[in-house]
């Protein structure tokens, strides 16, 4: 006959801690049963009964009822010392888990391993093999023929590779402003100047100064569904059909105010040429003839163009010889045309974000909103069609859901 089962006495501590993690649902379910034997026994049930209650036999509940009662008085003396309950709480877990195994030998010794991930770093045709990236099969047969094993799966291979948080088959763009590389003071200069504009908006925009992100959107395709979506439905998503009929495509060219989170005077047309764009600027100050203009765009050929200067040499009343395009005076080059639309005395000016520094533009964010919740899902009967759902967008978005973003990018180094 089996002897009488060893006494179980809890603290209350001890049994808070207990309890929560038998009521748990994101602890192990190991450490949940364990818990419950121990409480259970800690009620007075036997090693039988613990085992009917649980529904398994009454070895286990033997073996974490003894388990318990050798950490006992260690878990008292703990508590008699003041730990606090987060420490005393990682206590009880060591108790309940598994004491740590030895495990099997390792298959391969350190050199070994560490040699093919010299190997996994290294471009597939430095070693002569047509590829652009390396996946498993092909580095285990390269580490074979090489002699760093002599035999290895591409399982094995790919978990090698998993413990250093080696990935050769992924990738992602990472790209240096070309003005960052060549001129790194400039290049912070500017980042700072486009922050800083951002920051003033709303006290310009109190002295009657607008401050608007400009750029254009291209490529707007009018895609028709070949057949009817589906509605969301309880219990389905919603389901398009993937075929569809092109009808064209179409150009927008907005203006984010930084300010009031607004599109102001949007430009809908088929193309985005010099000319386009010298009259979507036109358009969009005479909204406040009278008013001061900051646009902040990129660094695109149209938007240092001659026709742009002239505009804005006409709004701001200059009468200066602009020279000849090409040859001499301001028009004479892209680097004079734009320090003359960057002149802070003029009415209309313009500030350019560095390149490939297209994030710095907020207009950029306000695209995202409008693939988001109309272009990427919306069913375009024609380019008509296309025009009249963006325009509708366009005055719902300044209706309801236009608010300034909220810009905290200083374009300073961060301190730690």
């Amino acid at each position: 006959m089996a002897g009488k089962a060893v006494e179980v006495t809890l603290s209350d501590r001890q049994r808070q801690v207990l309890e929560r993690f038998s009521r748990s649902r994101s602890e192990a379910a190991v450490l949940v049963e364990r818990a419950r034997i121990v409480l259970l026994a800690s009620d007075g049930l036997s090693n039988e009964a613990v085992g009917r209650v649980l529904n398994f036999d009454r070895q286990r509940a033997r073996r974490w009822r003894g388990r318990w009662t050798q950490q006992a008085s260690d878990l008292a003396d703990c508590e008699a010392l003041g730990v606090d309950d987060n420490d005393l709480e990682a206590r009880v877990r060591r108790v309940l888990l598994d004491r740590p195994r030895s495990g099997a030998p390792p298959t391969f010794e350190p050199e070994q391993v560490a040699a093919l991930i010299s190997l996994a770093c290294e471009l597939p045709e430095d070693n002569g093999i047509p590829v652009s990236h390396w996946t498993p099969a092909e580095l285990a047969a390269e580490a074979i023929r090489r002699g760093i094993f002599a035999d290895i799966s591409s399982r094995h291979v790919d978990r090698l590779l998993d413990e250093v948080d080696l990935r050769p088959h992924k990738s992602r763009y990472w790209l240096t402003s070309p003005d960052k590389r060549e001129n790194q003071e400039a290049f912070q200069h500017a980042v700072e100047k486009v922050s800083d504009t951002y920051l003033d908006a709303p006290d310009l925009h109190a002295r009657g100064v607008h401050v608007v992100c400009t750029d254009e959107k291209t490529g707007m395709q009018a895609l028709e569904r070949k057949h009817a979506t589906k509605p969301a439905r309880p219990g389905l998503t919603e389901r398009r059909e993937f075929e569809y009929i092109r009808h064209g495509t179409h150009c927008l060219i907005a203006n984010f105010e930084v300010a009031t989170g607004k599109i102001v005077a949007p430009t809908l047309g088929e193309t985005r040429t010099e000319k386009d764009f010298v009259e979507h600027i036109r358009a969009t100050i005479e909204t406040d003839p009278d008013g001061a203009w900051i646009f902040v765009v990129d660094q695109l050929d149209t938007h240092k163009s001659a026709t742009l200067v002239e505009l804005v040499a006409e709004l701001c009343h200059i009468s200066d010889d602009l020279g000849h395009k090409g040859r001499r005076g301001i028009l004479k080059s892209k680097v004079t045309r734009k320090e003359f639309l960057e002149d802070e005395s003029h009415r209309v000016r313009f500030v350019y974000t560095p390149r490939h520094c297209s994030w710095l533009n907020q207009v950029e964010i306000w695209f995202s909103i409008l693939t988001r919740r109309l272009l990427k899902r919306a069913n375009f009967l024609s380019i008509e069609d296309l025009r009249m759902r963006v325009t509708r967008f366009i005055a719902y978005f300044n209706t309801v859901l236009a608010k300034p973003f909220k810009w905290t990018y200083t374009g300073r180094p961060l301190n730690a």
